[in-house]
């Protein structure tokens, strides 16, 4: 089973940065995606950004050019850096990840794809 636990959310005034890591354990094959969701206040989940065991990325819109995901290979952890945040970008952030499998055998911003995911860390931005 895949564990996953967030850390680095916090309090930021508008136009700072943040990392939130994600720190994972478990995958059993060596193909997977991670991902980073978000739930802001009164609207749906979100994917964000995601990865591939091939260092692929892809970004949502609202994200693209401020918000970079990375991984540490040797620490088995992958990063969310934020910038220039703004109050929109106030939410609960998560980490996700599945293995590539039949079903899914790419790596999408899709919350439904994900198998497991961190249990959440909250990221607010004021004016």
């Amino acid at each position: 089973q895949v564990r996953l636990m967030e850390s680095g959310g916090g309090s930021v005034q508008s136009g700072g940065s943040l990392r939130l890591s994600c720190a994972v354990s478990g995958f059993t094959t060596g193909r997977y995606c991670m991902g980073w969701f978000r739930q802001r206040p009164g609207k749906e989940r979100e994917g964000i950004a995601n990865i591939d065991h091939d260092d692929h990325t892809i970004y949502a819109e609202s994200v693209k050019g401020r918000f970079t995901i990375s991984k540490d290979n040797a620490k088995n952890t992958v990063l969310l850096t934020m910038n220039n945040l703004q109050p929109e970008d106030t939410a609960i952030y998560y980490c996700a990840a599945h293995d590539f499998s039949s079903t899914v055998p790419i790596c999408t911003l899709i919350s439904p794809d994900f198998t497991d995911w961190g249990q959440g860390t909250q990221v607010t931005v004021s004016t």
